[in-house]
C-alpha cells in the first residue's frame, strides 16, 4: 500500500518479522539435472519457441538452482519483443511430485527473494520433500523484466516521504497531489519504456503457464499469498484444465473495485490496531492510557497533526502522516511485531520519529544508506494501476473520503485521495473487477485470518464463494496470512493437500 498516492494494501504479502534474516536450510542436495525438460505440448506456432525452451540451471548457493525464462512481453503479439523471468528453485528432497510456484504478494513481492532467502519461512519440509520449490519474479518485477521509475534515490524518497503543500482535501491540495503523480508516471515511463504498459496480472498469470510448461509440468501447482492469490485465481481463470493444486492464503476478492479494496482494508487495519491497543493497555509501559477508543482517538489526533507539522528525522526527511501511518500498519501484519508498536509511539509523542523511519523504510525497501534494495514500490503502483479501472475527480476523492472517515475515522483519513496516480497513468487499465469461478478447474483451497488487516478475511469468503471448485479454510487468529504462522492445523490441512490432493469434507476451523 502506498498512500496518499494509492491507497491499496497489497504490498507485504506475507508478514515476515521485522529481525527476520531469512532461515536457509542447509542439506547435501540429491543429484538433479542441470536442464528442465518442457512438456512439448502443442500450442501456436508463435508460442512455440517459448513454451518448448529448455532452462539450464546454475547453482546459486545453499543448494539452490537459479535460472533465466523467456517469455512474450505482449502475450497478443508474441512477435514483437520478449523478456526475462528469473527463477530459483529447491530441489526436492524426496521423491518429487512436480513443482510448486510461489508468490509471496504485492503486487510487487519478489517470490525469487522469498524462497532464496527464506526457503523454510515459505514452506514446510513435508513440501521440500514432495515438491521442486519454485521462487519467480514475476514481469515488471526484481530480476526479471522490471519496471523502473529513477535514477536518483531521493527521487523515491521525495515520492515516498515528501509533503504535499496546501491543506488536505483543498483543491490546492489535490493539484500538487496530481502533479506529483504525473511526475512519478512519465518518469515511470522513461526508464521502463514500452515494458510499462504489459505487467498486468493477466500477462504475469499467462507467464506462469509458460513456467509451468518449461519447468516438465502437466498441471500447476502454486501457493500464493497475499496478491498471489489474485494472481493465482486469474490463472485458475485462463487455464481451469491447466490447474494442479492451488492454495490462496490472504485472499483477495477479484470483484472488489478499489474504492472498496480501500474501505474494507481501512476497517481492517482499524480493527487490527485495537486488538493491540487491547493487548497494550493491560501491559506496564504502554504508551497509552484509558480505554481502547481514548487510544483511538489521540492516535487519530497524532495522525492529524503530523499532516500540518511533520517530525523532522536525524537524516533530512519529516515524517508525515502517510509514513507515519505506514509505520503503524507494518507490525499489524505479524502479532509478533506489536512490540515496534509500543516503541513508536513512546518515542513519536516526544518528538523522537527515529522508529518511525525504521519501521516506513522497511515497508519501502529503503536501505540506511538512503538506497532502495528491491523496486517493490515502483512495481506495485505500475500493476495496480493496470488492474483497476480509475475514474476520480475532485468532487468523487472527496465523497469517497467522506466514506472512509465515516467507516474507519482514524486511518480512513490517511488512506483518501488515492486515484490520481493512475488518472495521469501512461497506459490505461483493462480489467474490470469481477468475480472468478473459475468453471472445470481443479480444486483450490483458499485461507482467511479472522482478523486478518490486510487481506480481510470476508474477501476470503468472498473468494471461496466465487470459485466452482473453491473451499474455504478459516484461520482464527491475528495477522496476514496462516500458513507461515506455525499453525498445525492449517499447516497440515495445506500439505495433505499438496501431498495427497486430500480437500477437507468442511472447513476446518483452524
Amino acid at each position: 500500500m502506498k498512500t496518499p498516492r494509492l491507497a491499496l494494501a497489497l504490498l507485504v504479502g506475507v508478514a515476515v518479522t521485522a529481525t527476520l534474516s531469512g532461515c536457509l536450510q542447509w542439506f547435501v542436495p540429491p543429484r538433479v539435472e542441470s536442464t528442465s525438460q518442457p512438456t512439448g505440448e502443442e500450442v501456436a506456432a508463435d508460442l512455440a519457441e517459448y513454451y518448448h525452451q529448455v532452462l539450464r540451471w546454475d547453482p546459486c548457493g545453499n543448494g539452490m538452482q537459479c535460472t533465466v525464462a523467456r517469455a512474450p512481453m505482449d502475450w497478443n503479439n508474441p512477435g514483437d519483443a520478449e523478456i526475462e523471468l528469473a527463477l530459483v528453485r529447491h530441489p526436492a528432497t524426496g521423491t518429487k511430485l512436480g513443482s510448486l510456484l510461489v508468490n509471496p504478494g504485492g503486487p510487487g513481492g519478489s517470490g525469487y527473494d522469498f524462497v532464496l532467502d527464506s526457503v523454510d519461512y515459505a514452506t514446510s519440509a513435508t513440501l521440500q520433500r514432495s515438491y521442486d520449490i519454485v521462487g519467480f519474479d514475476p514481469r515488471g518485477v526484481g530480476r526479471s523484466s522490471a519496471v523502473s521509475c529513477y535514477d536518483d534515490p531521493a527521487f523515491l524518497d521525495d515520492y515516498n516521504y515528501g509533503i504535499i503543500p496546501g491543506t488536505v482535501g483543498s483543491d490546492e491540495w489535490i493539484a500538487n497531489l496530481s502533479a506529483a503523480n504525473v511526475e512519478f508516471a512519465q518518469s515511470c515511463l522513461t526508464h521502463t519504456g514500452p515494458l510499462l504498459q504489459f505487467v498486468d496480472t493477466v500477462s504475469a498469470a499467462r507467464d506462469m503457464d509458460l513456467l509451468r510448461a518449461v519447468l516438465g509440468d502437466e498441471k500447476l501447482n502454486f501457493l500464493g499469498f497475499s496478491y498471489g492469490t489474485f494472481l493465482g485465481a486469474t490463472y485458475a481463470d485462463l487455464y481451469p484444465e491447466n490447474t494442479g493444486r492451488l492454495v490462496l492464503d490472504g485472499a483477495v476478492d477479484p470483484s472488489t473495485t478499489e474504492f472498496d479494496v480501500t474501505k474494507t482494508q481501512a476497517v481492517g487495519f482499524e480493527n487490527a490496531f485495537r486488538a493491540y491497543l487491547a493487548d497494550c493497555l493491560t501491559r506496564e509501559g504502554c504508551p497509552f492510557t484509558g480505554t481502547v477508543d481514548d487510544a483511538m482517538a489521540r492516535t487519530g489526533a497524532l495522525l492529524g497533526e503530523l499532516a500540518i507539522t511533520p517530525i523532522p528525522g536525524a537524516d533530512g526527511r519529516v515524517l508525515g502522516s502517510s509514513a507515519m501511518f505506514i509505520a503503524i500498519i507494518l507490525p499489524l501484519y505479524n502479532q509478533d511485531n506489536w512490540p515496534y508498536l509500543d516503541d513508536l509511539f513512546t518515542e513519536v509523542f516526544v518528538g523522537d520519529a527515529t522508529t518511525a523511519f525504521f519501521l516506513a523504510d522497511n515497508y519501502n525497501g529503503r536501505d540506511p544508506d538512503g538506497t532502495y534494495r528491491d523496486n517493490s514500490t515502483e512495481a506495485f503502483l505500475s500493476i495496480n494501476c493496470l488492474d483497476y479501472v480509475t475514474e476520480v475527480t475532485n468532487e468523487t476523492m472527496r465523497a469517497d473520503a467522506a466514506l472512509l472517515l465515516a467507516a474507519a475515522p482514524v486511518f480512513g483519513p490517511v488512506m483518501s485521495y488515492g486515484g490520481t496516480l493512475c488518472e495521469a497513468w501512461p497506459f490505461p487499465a483493462t480489467r474490470e473487477r469481477v468475480a472468478i469461478a473459475a468453471p472445470g478447474s481443479a480444486d483450490i483451497l483458499v485461507i482467511g485470518t479472522t482478523n486478518d488487516p490486510a487481506t480481510p478475511y470476508v474477501w476470503a469468503v468472498a473468494l471461496a464463494d466465487q470459485l466452482e471448485n473453491g473451499h474455504l479454510v478459516t484461520y482464527e487468529g491475528e495477522g496476514h496470512t496462516a500458513y507461515t504462522t506455525g499453525n498445525a492445523c492449517v499447516q497440515g490441512v495445506v500439505d495433505a493437500f499438496f501431498v495427497d490432493g486430500s480437500v477437507p469434507e468442511s472447513d476446518p476451523n483452524c
